[in-house]
């Protein structure tokens, strides 16, 4: 790693490839999308249709309020901070800026954007703003754009649904019929395929060449559209920057335009569909250019019509659509004397409103129809050049911004050169499983689509993929063909390495999978708040990210107003991380009592001292990549028991995406491994003389607290209670009575938010104790343990010593750098939790998770015993769901239609009333404890049973018990 330029301590730099901090570390940005519900002012999700139309016409609605409410604010960006994440990707519409009119912007809203960022600043994130946009813009089917726009380019946007030129969410099917709950998964990324969406984009990046006749206020279509988009977002970075401590400290960049589209450019066939893998989905109808053109004017036409199975799209007939004469395109009666009466444009005469402006440029006739002419009249290649004037624009303001740039989706960035990057950008790129996306299911066969669409394959059956596995490695390959892509940008050869580092600015899996399956929705609601499956494919996705491409992600998404009937409020899409349905009941009061450090500097180099706030007050969080600036003696006064359980309260697949990662590197990670169903974590890096880090800034390294002068910077590594918590934590979480197991021979610091341990005792002043591992990579060393009432992890490393601070969830590993220029060295360090991975259960996540009897169960878990029909084996041992209590027993229920009944000779004491069967448990730990309470019977009518039961609770006070139990039904 070259010697970083001098600046200020929370400068990141993009330097050989990667984000570098100003000490010349490695990073790893890793966060969330905050957030998809900004595609929609609070008031109107999607599928809301009043005053959807009325409100557009006359300026639109504030979008104050997204992305969160201020007053919410902190609980949300407290919990995505636990999480370990440092990285915001901010989504802001065009329309939120800009919704009043042409150069009328929402100084309101950007004002309030600000107060956000401050909060984020306060929590300790970096952030990114994202230009957001989907298929154009909310009155399309999507996000992004303003409604005069589409008014701008001659459309009626009221008159979109009848000529299918957009599906929009509120309206679908029909608006005279309309049913929006059951609009078809990923139906809204059709619209990239019809008329709206193809044209606008043609004319955003093309309309000087495509459309020299859109002349408005004395300009073309394209830089008319380009240049208050462009303004729109300097606007808000004028007011970014002029708020005075947020720039480079808070927002480092600003994304390019989100998922821009071709439109009709490079069309090879206007006639035709494109057949070739990885063209825009077929699923419902499927119209090609020319039957959108008729459509719009008015014109039956009949078109194919495709079902998404396993195994992709598939033709399924054909459908009529008849617009009955209605025309997606504005009549001249609207603008007299050609100027907008509430817009305030002058249209150029050579413009004819209420005729389809390819028509207007001959490229079809609206009465003898559409022939191809040779070459394509839309085959011009285009190198979108909205780029140049928009980071211009941008960098106007905040002149070290980072230019994060974003192609197509799946499409290699375009060359850009060096003296408009200036050596600050990063190549940002999405990736999601499509799969899995658009079947909403987990399938146990996949495709390398990237692959595909990049020619790597003659025929569809060499890119699939078999088994999980199989799949896993199809991902990180995939992963792997993205960030080779990075190449393109600045001034080095395509074949050389990259010079700019790579992030996954959209990555994720949805969450409404086989019907809702884990919202209750199917099997009687067996598998309600199960999300093993989502799990499987939310890991699978991330985990592409580790291995050798050790990159940078941003999950989709995090919506703070997500539920389970509408998602995230957008399409139907269900992506978000958290939601308010899945929150466990009982657990508010717990969460409202945590209490955590003011000051949280995860990925900074000082362990954290702490003042004492509440969620429901104002938890922050210092900014990463620089010290505490908390004053000393400030004990931390929280226990993790209650940062858990605000942790894992609301989030799905938490075990997924809140995982060990290298946060800060000496060096260059080279292989992130992370093992969910062993809770193993292994990092390889690479370090040499030019890694030495930069220590003699006095806010880098504290001479008081922390971190001494003449020590070597660590690597900082994230370690997630999720996955590392002692069960001492564990028990503590789910409210049991079992006593701390904490070794009492380990030397546990006094400070409580700072410890260290390793294989001496020599004393150091690195936080509360330091124990010093030996300095070679020669020597089979024996795992550091951990255990407390925070931790169970063994440590291995290959040298040097560790530091763990717990409060922070973060690992410090210090190690000797070689001096010698010439000499390099690589260095590994493993991290597991040393009695195994936690289940799901033990996490109290969710209502269910699988459990045969005869599992043992751990001292201090709670759990809720549920049986039903689909996991009946009668007279036989059956596998339950198992769901985590909040109280201190354990809790023994059954439902329904079947008799708990033990298949041993002793009861331990318990009688059951007189008619009443005797449920019986076999304890392994012939020390064991326990008693029953609460012997209230069940009512139990359909079918009827032998005998009643009762609902006994159970509880343990050492060992553990292995529960054996048969299941009778008395009418099969």
């Amino acid at each position: 790693m070259p010697r970083v330029p001098s600046g200020d301590a929370s400068f990141i730099h993009t330097l050989d490839g990667n984000f570098v901090d100003n000490a010349g570390r490695t990073l790893l940005l890793r966060g969330v999308n905050l957030s998809g519900s900004s595609k929609a002012p609070v008031n109107q999700p999607s599928q809301v249709l009043d005053r959807f139309w009325e409100e557009a016409k006359v300026g639109g609605e504030s979008f104050i309020g997204r992305p969160l409410k201020l007053d919410d604010a902190d609980e949300h960006l407290a919990r995505l901070r636990g999480w370990g994440f440092n990285m915001l990707r901010f989504p802001v519409t065009w329309e939120a800026l800009e919704h009043e009119g042409p150069g009328k912007y929402d100084h309101d809203f950007m004002d309030y954007t600000i107060e956000i960022l401050r909060k984020c600043k306060a929590h300790g994130f970096k952030v990114y703003l994202n230009p957001h946009q989907d298929i154009w813009s909310r009155f399309s089917g999507g996000s992004g754009a303003p409604y005069w726009t589409l008014v701008a380019c001659g459309f009626d946007p009221c008159a979109f649904s009848a000529t299918q030129a957009a599906i929009i969410h509120c309206e679908y099917p029909i608006p005279a019929s309309r049913n929006p709950a059951e609009m078809p998964a990923m139906i809204w990324s059709t619209n990239y395929g019809r008329l709206v969406s193809q044209t606008m984009f043609a004319l955003f990046f093309g309309g000087s060449t495509f459309a020299p006749k859109c002349i408005i206020d004395g300009v073309n279509i394209q830089e008319y559209l380009q240049t208050h988009f462009a303004n729109a977002f300097a606007k808000l970075a004028e007011r970014v920057a002029a708020a005075g401590d947020l720039l480079d400290e808070v927002v480092i960049g600003w994304d390019s335009m989100n998922e821009p589209a071709e439109g009709l450019i490079s069309w090879d066939d206007l006639n035709a569909y494109p057949q070739q893998q990885g063209s825009t989905l077929k699923k419902g109808t499927v119209p090609s250019p020319v039957q959108s053109f008729r459509l719009g004017m008015g014109q039956v036409q009949t078109l194919d019509n495709y079902s998404f199975g396993s195994m992709g799209p598939k033709r399924d007939g054909s459908v009529t659509i008849d617009p009955n004469g209605v025309k997606a395109w504005s009549d001249p009666s609207t603008e007299p004397g050609n100027i907008h009466p509430r817009w305030g444009w002058r249209r150029d005469p050579g413009w004819t409103l209420g005729k389809c402006i390819w028509a207007l440029h001959n490229v079809w006739d609206v009465e003898s129809g559409y022939e191809q002419t040779n070459p394509p009249i839309f085959c011009a290649p285009s190198s979108f050049p909205n780029i140049p004037n928009y980071l211009k624009a941008i960098r106007a303001h905040h002149p070290q911004a980072i230019a994060f740039v974003q192609p197509p989706v799946f499409a290699q960035p375009p060359p850009i050169p060096e003296e408009l990057l200036q050596g600050r950008a990063c190549y940002s790129t999405h990736y999601y499983d499509g799969l899995t996306l658009v079947t909403r299911h987990w399938n146990w066969f996949n495709a390398d689509a990237l692959g595909l669409i990049r020619g790597k394959y003659s025929t569809q059956i060499q890119a699939l993929r078999i088994g999980e596995r199989a799949i896993r490695n199809s991902l990180q390959t995939q992963l792997g063909y993205l960030k080779a892509d990075a190449t393109q940008l600045g001034a080095l050869p395509p074949t050389g390495p990259a010079r700019y580092p790579t992030i996954i600015g959209e990555i994720g899996t949805p969450f409404d999978m086989d019907a809702k399956r884990s919202y209750g929705y199917t099997d009687g609601g067996k598998y309600k708040g199960d999300y093993s499956r989502q799990e499987r494919a939310l890991d699978a996705s991330l985990n592409a990210a580790d291995g050798e491409n050790c990159l940078n992600w941003t999950v989709w998404t995090y919506c703070s107003d997500s539920s389970h009937p509408w998602g995230d409020g957008w399409n139907m899409e269900d992506l978000s991380l958290w939601c308010n349905d899945d929150m466990r009941a009982g657990e508010t009061e717990r969460v409202s009592a945590l209490q955590i450090p003011s000051k949280f500097s995860m990925g900074s180099l000082a362990p954290a001292q702490a003042s004492t706030f509440t969620i429901s007050t104002l938890p922050t969080y210092s900014s990463p990549y620089a010290s505490s600036s908390v004053g000393e003696g400030e004990p931390v006064q929280y226990e993790p028991a209650s940062l858990l359980s605000f942790l894992t309260n609301g989030a799905r697949a938490v075990r997924a995406f809140c995982r060990p990662w290298p946060i800060a590197v000496v060096g260059t990670p080279t292989n992130i491994q992370f093992d969910i169903s062993k809770a193993t974590f292994h990092l390889t890096l690479k370090v040499n003389a030019e890694d030495i880090p930069v220590d003699d800034d006095d806010d880098l390294v504290p001479g008081k607290k922390g971190l001494c002068k003449d020590s070597f910077l660590p690597t900082e590594i994230f370690l997630p209670l999720v996955h590392f918590a002692s069960d001492t934590c564990l028990g503590k979480t789910l409210g049991s009575n079992a006593q701390d197991q904490t070794d009492d021979s380990m030397d546990v610091g006094q400070e409580g938010s700072s410890r260290s341990t390793s294989g001496t005792t020599t004393p150091r002043v690195y936080g509360s104790s330091t124990l010093t591992l030996p300095v070679t990579s020669q020597t089979a060393l024996s795992p550091v343990i951990f255990k407390d009432d925070w931790y169970d992890i063994a440590v291995t490393a290959s040298e040097g010593r560790v530091e763990l601070l717990a409060s922070e969830q973060k690992l410090l590993w210090f190690y000797t750098v070689p001096a010698d220029e010439k000499e390099g060295k690589e260095l590994t360090i493993e991290v597991r939790r040393s009695s195994g991975a936690i289940k799901a259960s033990a996490l109290g996540l969710g209502n269910s998770a699988e459990l045969t009897f005869g599992h043992d169960m751990h001292l201090g878990s709670t759990y809720d015993l549920m049986k039903n029909a689909s996991g009946v084996v009668h007279d036989g041992l059956v596998s339950h769901s198992v769901s985590s209590g909040l109280g201190r027993s354990l809790v023994l229920s059954t439902t329904s239609s079947y008799l708990a009944r033990n298949t041993q000779a002793h009861s331990h004491g318990y009688t059951a009333p007189p008619g009443q069967a005797k449920p019986l448990f076999s304890n392994k730990n012939t020390d064991s404890k326990f008693s029953f309470e609460n012997e209230t019977p069940l009512i139990n009518k359909n079918p009827p049973l032998e005998s009643g039961c009762h609902n006994p609770r159970l509880t343990t006070a050492s060992g553990s018990l292995a529960l054996r139990i048969v299941a009778r039904c008395a009418t099969p």
